[in-house]
């Protein structure tokens, strides 16, 4: 196995690590917080919660198979990358809440506090998304739904799940016939949605590169291959060398920017990369032009 294969397992490798830790935030958030307030969430998390305070189903059972319907969705849509990366999100979101069902049994971690338990559950839940959703994974679930509206349209992913999320919290009332556990609902909703934007749109934000490398060339051929994006050609001289050379100006999301230095590592190790925050792209790939 050369080095570059080498790096590219531990690209994905790191990857699923970091799913495998949002997953484990999400599910002892959700037990341990949420469910045990016997307060219903968004999602398909949510949808399962219903289901067993309905027939005592568990939630990691009803979880996985609801699940198993979505992804024939992902596959076709977003593709087979994200489809593994799904899978392992899905599979080990349903071991995860397994695990800390039986850890916690129903009981909730703080028992005086519903209200402290439920900004605490959504927190770590939001943050448990957040970091899945920067590696380009997911849950399943309206997660999936969210991520096709997050592809073609320029509306963030706490958006897309705010109107999922709120059918399927005011639809508990069927159930608790409780606006309190309503309310608590939407709370637990508007906490998480907030901190996995937060931590999303960390990485939304647009970047501008300026890369310096002998293989110019390999490197923008990557770029429009492999990331379907552009990018020019200054000419430049070295101050100290004097010799002539071509320098890459890249604009790109900020979630772009790990696969951007990867991809540059990949073709030349011992490129000069410079990156810095920009406001206002507009343009194809971009935001739409504002008048």
């Amino acid at each position: 196995m050369n080095k570059a294969n080498i790096g590219r397992f531990y690209n994905h490798a790191q990857d699923y690590l970091i799913i495998i830790l949002g997953t484990l935030l999400y599910g002892f958030g959700f037990n341990a917080f949420i469910l045990s307030n016997e307060v219903v969430t968004g999602g398909v998390s949510g949808i399962c919660a219903i289901i067993y305070f309905a027939t005592s189903i568990p939630v990691s059972i009803s979880y996985f198979v609801l699940n198993l319907i979505l992804l024939v969705i992902a596959f076709k849509i977003l593709g087979f990358k994200f489809l593994i990366k799904t899978i392992v999100g899905v599979v080990s979101l349903s071991l995860s809440l397994s695990l800390f069902e039986y850890l916690f049994a129903n009981h909730p971690l703080i028992d005086s506090e519903p209200f402290m338990s439920i900004l605490i559950g959504a927190a770590l839940c939001g943050s448990g998304l957040g970091l899945i959703f920067s590696v380009n994974g997911s849950t399943g679930g309206t997660d999936i739904i969210a991520m096709i509206i997050n592809k073609y349209k320029n509306i963030s992913i706490g958006t897309a799940l705010f109107f999922c999320d709120f059918l399927i919290i005011s639809s508990s009332y069927i159930l608790f016939q409780n606006v309190e556990k309503i309310v608590f609902g939407f709370i637990e909703m508007g906490v998480s949605n907030y901190v996995l934007d937060l931590i999303i749109n960390r990485n939304r934000q647009s970047v501008q590169f300026f890369i310096f490398s002998q293989k110019y060339e390999e490197i923008a051929k990557r770029i429009i291959h492999d990331m379907n994006r552009g990018c020019t050609f200054l000419e430049g001289q070295g101050g100290y060398s004097k010799q002539p050379m071509k320098v890459i100006v890249l604009l790109a999301k900020r979630s772009e920017s790990l696969t951007i230095f990867r991809l540059v590592k990949d073709v030349d190790p011992n490129a000069f990369i410079s990156q810095s925050n920009v406001r206002g792209v507009y343009g194809e790939g971009f935001d739409q032009i504002k008048t």
